[in-house]
């Protein structure tokens, strides 16, 4: 017999247990009994063992890799609670697809509309993620979406535990460009901004040199996503031929994926700060309070 409830829950998805429970704990919100398993074949099934009704329901639930399994589990639990009767909010603190923002070659699908699209079907009323890749991409939202910055905790970090002196913060590419600025403010550094061609085709990444002179500096190269490790290595090299003393790198999502790693280990960077949005190893700074904080000023 499955308990009918009335109130303010969160379901922590499987991608985002520990953070999901930080959350639910800094909400006063009660955590939704579930289980998400996986058959043989690759099919998911989602279980939540409290039905619940007239409630409002925090969903957090990340989507890095493996990232179509961690978003079916995420749209299976949403359609499930809001047929329920529920209100979902959808916490996805990397949110996956969204650097698919436009056709950047004729013929390649706008990913991330159809992820917008899939989460409004699914019963999704609203998003919040961290630090999203683009501004591009929330416009494919036809529902309320809103990216929270994980940048001043990543600032807190590095002052707190005196990771660089007199940096040079700098912004791989131009995109990346304003969370450096912010940044480089909050550690009192200098910011400098590089210049990245990527060929849509090959994928190949070239960064182009910076006139300002590193020597015996220590650089933070500061974005909002390490993925295959390939822009980051190519900063670092060439940050390193300017004469910068140490490099470390810092981003909000550390997917370090397909030996992300061994190419910033071999191209000098010294360490690798991330935030528990993807969790992993390199995960040393915690979002929830962000997360938190925004949710109080839409809370009901």
């Amino acid at each position: 017999m499955l308990d009918i409830l009335a109130g303010k829950y969160l379901l922590a998805g499987p991608a985002s247990e520990e953070l999901g429970r930080k959350i639910c704990h800094k909400t006063g919100r009660e955590l939704l009994e579930s289980e998400f398993k996986v058959f043989p074949d690759g099919e998911t099934k989602v279980t939540i063992r409290r039905k619940v009704s007239d409630c409002d329901v925090l969903i957090v639930q990340s989507t890095y890799p493996p990232v179509d399994r961690h978003l079916i589990q995420l749209f299976f639990a949403a359609h499930h609670l809001s047929q329920e009767g529920a209100r979902v909010t959808a916490i996805i603190p990397y949110l996956a697809y969204s650097r698919q923002d436009k056709e950047f070659l004729p013929g390649e699908v706008v990913s991330i509309g159809v992820v917008a699209h899939l989460l409004r079907s699914a019963g999704v009323r609203r998003v919040v993620t961290v630090d999203i890749h683009s501004a591009e991409a929330m416009a494919h939202f036809s529902f309320p979406i809103f990216s929270v910055s994980a940048i001043p905790y990543l600032a807190t970090y590095f002052k707190e535990n005196k990771l660089v002196e007199n940096p040079i913060v700098v912004a791989p590419d131009f995109g990346a460009s304003k969370r450096s600025e912010v940044f480089s403010r909050l550690v009192g550094g200098q910011m400098v901004q590089l210049s990245k061609k990527r060929d849509r085709v090959t994928g190949e990444v070239k960064i182009a040199s910076s006139k300002v002179s590193l020597e015996g500096r220590d650089a933070v190269i500061v974005d909002d996503i390490i993925s295959t490790g390939g822009t980051v290595s190519e900063a670092a090299s060439l940050l390193y031929k300017k004469g910068a003393r140490n490099v470390i790198a810092c981003c909000t999502h550390p997917l370090m994926v397909d030996g992300a790693e061994e190419k910033l280990r071999a191209a000098g960077v010294k360490n690798i700060v991330g935030t528990n949005t993807v969790a992993s190893k390199y995960s040393f700074v915690d979002v929830s309070d962000a997360i938190v904080s925004h949710l109080k000023t839409i809370d009901e």
